[in-house]
């Protein structure tokens, strides 16, 4: 398959859905970026992307990275790629402009991250590291240490990484054991070894600036004794020239599964310099900052992940031939009819199109509450904050596992051809798998929602997206041609208020409750947040049919979608509210040894 940018359902999200400029106006930095400059960058990144990176998407994958005596090189056509991606004036796009950046709004560049990682997630894994890495540094970085790096970073001569992860210590960083030993300087001297580090090594750029978590002499027990590190590969001269190798190397690069074309490496740091950033032992909240930003680009892999299983899907459906109708043959004049029209094919194609659609709509609708964060003020910036502090889990955790369900969808649409490598959909499957697992796991996401941002908040920040989706069903409640979205949507919404407070009051009596039912809740609020998005766009495609526009197809099939999400896919909740109210017992009532005997 070739990849195509989806323009129109983008422009139908940003401009009719979200009202982007309305928005990017109540932001004074932005209150310059109209449609046309909006429209101007997603159509020269669907340029690039469509003729550049996507063609190298296949041969990516089955060439991969190679490693040799601690140096990694990228396969061919990825460096050239990347010297354009940044001669276009990608990698700055929503950077600082002090920095040399060209300071447009964080959802803006999610927009762009969508179409560079459908086209090719590996190959967009490189600069989406980066993007996490200048984000720290703006925030919590010295003047000092801006100077002396962002500039580089944000132009993409120099690129960046996270490094968190230890063999011993996956999502609990409570228990990292890599060392800062402090030096007469200022500086520190870092020690240990950090795993599953994405772009840790490669040939794209002449530095690589690696944020790192590690521990100083005496620090706290846990989460509360871990400070933030600036380790670059090459040391950086007073005038900002290159220096000496610095004492970190990559040890190896993993064998995996999918984004092979993303080197994934073993980072070794043996007495390398660092440089504090932000207070001591403080380093796990500066790198929140980077962790979030993570997230969303992990949402936006299951985003891609259904887009691209949906373009595979509809482009094969429409052609092969197998059997006929059941009702009659719709294509008399050949042997067999489209597969496209048996029902069990349509199922399939619809709930890629309603994933794909649905988390798109959900992505660029939480992009925007970041955009708030990072430039609004006062009461709205608060009240923004705690949106994307609720939405952010749900978005990471429900789009990859939805994106993995409809990429096995993509495969099984093509029967045996899908587990072929030439048509493309077991790489979807192979690169999608991993969106489930890192930036913490669908269970580790799942449990931060409702224990850390739902309990945790006294139910505040459930009930603050409550109120939008109650106040959207007050105002469509006289509207019959909204009943069969607004009815339903009223009822889930009461739901999950009540559902809530069940949980609560489980863990009262069994604190094991809130593990038990974690997962079932992020889906329940998956699928709820989704049915409101498409309750949005199901009223503005009907707004649209009633003005008279001539783009009936358009809109009619936007309301047909939200129908089949309605009827097929929304339905799941009332399994996973039993699911729920089951409680910890059937998890938790086994005895260890009886497991398996």
């Amino acid at each position: 398959m070739q990849y195509k940018t989806p323009l129109r359902d983008m422009q139908f999200v940003l401009h009719e859905l979200l009202d982007s400029t309305t928005h990017y106006q109540s932001l004074p930095q932005y209150a310059e970026v109209e449609r046309d400059i909006i429209d101007s960058y997603i159509e020269a990144a669907a340029t690039f992307a469509e003729n550049e990176i996507a063609p190298l998407n296949r041969s990516g994958d089955e060439e991969g990275c190679t490693f040799n005596n601690g140096e990694v090189t990228t396969p061919k056509g990825f460096k050239e790629a990347y010297k354009q991606y940044c001669e276009l004036g990608f990698a700055a796009l929503a950077a600082e402009e002090e920095f040399g950046g060209q300071g447009m709004p964080f959802s803006l560049g999610t927009v762009v991250n969508e179409i560079m990682g459908s086209a090719n997630w590996s190959f967009s894994m490189y600069p989406g590291l980066s993007h996490g890495a200048i984000a720290t540094l703006e925030h919590h970085g010295t003047d000092e240490q801006k100077a002396i790096y962002l500039e580089k970073m944000v132009t993409g001569e120099w690129s960046g990484t996270m490094c968190l992860t230890e063999a011993h210590a996956g999502s609990d960083l409570g228990i990292i054991r890599t060392k800062a030993e402090p030096n007469d300087d200022g500086t520190y001297s870092i020690t240990g070894q950090k795993i599953f580090i994405s772009a840790g090594e490669h040939d794209m750029t002449e530095n690589i600036i690696h944020i790192v978590l590690a521990r100083l002499p005496g620090a706290p027990a846990g989460t509360k004794g871990i400070s933030l590190f600036i380790v670059p590969k090459v040391n950086v001269n007073a005038d900002g020239s290159l220096g000496e190798r610095n004492g970190v190397t990559c040890g190896s690069i993993e064998h995996k599964m999918g984004i092979k074309a993303s080197a994934t490496c073993v980072m070794n740091f043996d007495g390398a310099t660092g440089y504090l950033i932000g207070p001591e032992n403080r380093g796990l909240n500066c790198m929140f900052t980077f962790m979030n930003v993570a997230r969303i680009g992990t949402a936006v892999q299951g985003l891609t992940a259904s887009e691209v299983a949906f373009q595979g899907s509809l482009e094969y459906a429409k052609e092969r031939l197998a059997m006929r109708s059941l009702s009659g043959a719709k294509a008399p004049d050949k042997v067999a009819d489209p597969i496209i029209v048996h029902p069990a094919v349509r199922n399939m194609l619809l709930t890629e199109k309603a994933f794909a659609e649905g988390g798109r709509a959900l992505v660029y609708y939480l992009a925007m509450f970041a955009d708030v964060v990072a430039k609004g003020t006062g009461e709205e910036q608060q009240y923004a904050d705690q949106m994307l502090s609720l939405l952010t889990p749900i978005a990471k955790a429900f789009l990859t596992e939805t994106g993995y369900e409809a990429a096995n969808h993509g495969v099984q649409v093509y029967g045996g051809h899908g587990f072929i490598s030439e048509w493309g959909m077991e790489q979807n499957v192979r690169d999608t798998r991993i969106a489930c697992l890192y930036e913490g796991t669908t269970e580790i996401q799942s449990l931060d929602l409702l224990g850390r941002k739902v309990l945790g908040s006294q139910g505040k920040m459930l009930a603050n997206f409550t109120k939008v989706i109650h106040k959207f069903c007050k105002e469509h409640e006289d509207d019959d041609s909204m009943g069969e979205f607004v009815r339903p949507l009223a009822k889930l919404n009461t739901e999950w208020a009540d559902l809530t407070a069940r949980i609560g009051m489980q863990a009262t009596q069994n604190p094991d409750s809130v593990g038990a039912a974690a997962v079932d809740y992020m889906y329940f609020s998956g699928y709820v947040t989704l049915a409101y998005l498409w309750a949005r766009m199901a009223a503005v495609a009907k707004k649209a049919l009633a003005d008279g526009t001539t783009e009936t197809g358009f809109y009619d099939a936007k309301i047909k979608t939200a129908q089949f999400y309605y009827s097929k896919l929304l339905p799941r909740t009332r399994t996973y509210l039993a699911r729920i109210d089951s409680g910890a017992e059937p998890y938790m009532s086994m005895d260890v040894d009886q497991f398996a005997f």
